[in-house]
């Protein structure tokens, strides 16, 4: 009998096909359509159960590149409330000769760099669908429509 063996690794989904039966090359061996129909069924909820596990991976991996594109983002807000907190006293600090120049520079570094990482981190999150799941849920309707057409000959 032909089987197939479906593994995950790495987030990859290999399909592996066991050939021949019996020593008999291209010849299968007389089973029953209901046979073929469990088989079917059974390798159906092998790929399914495989399925999962990938979008499993898949959303773990997004989420963790969201937290780290979080963690950009509140610790440039922080900065930049950081850099509101500092402007208030460099205010005070400009009614005294020369210290406004050193608390307008603070105030300048914390509001770059705040601003800085609120950009990047927000240019790292990632809101779409996991495409290698796509893309083996697309082949997998396929591989199941040639192993229906199959066993109805």
């Amino acid at each position: 009998m032909v089987g197939v063996r479906v593994t995950l690794s790495r987030g990859a989904l290999t399909y592996r096909v066991s050939g021949p039966v019996n020593g008999a090359e291209g010849v299968r061996p007389k089973v029953g359509s209901g046979e073929l129909a469990a088989e079917v069924v059974q390798d159906a909820q092998r790929l399914v159960n495989l399925e999962i596990a990938l979008a499993k991976q898949e959303l773990k991996d997004l989420a963790t590149a969201n937290a780290i594109a979080a963690g950009m983002v509140g610790a440039g807000g922080l900065l930049v409330m950081l850099a509101l907190l500092v402007a208030v006293p460099s205010l005070i600090v400009a009614l005294v000769p020369d210290h406004w120049i050193a608390a307008a520079a603070w105030v300048g570094a914390y509001l770059v760099v705040g601003l800085l990482l609120v950009l990047a981190g927000r240019a790292r999150f990632q809101f779409k669908l996991p495409p290698k799941t796509i893309a083996s849920l697309k082949e997998n309707k396929e591989w199941a429509l040639r192993q229906i057409k199959s066993t109805v000959r």
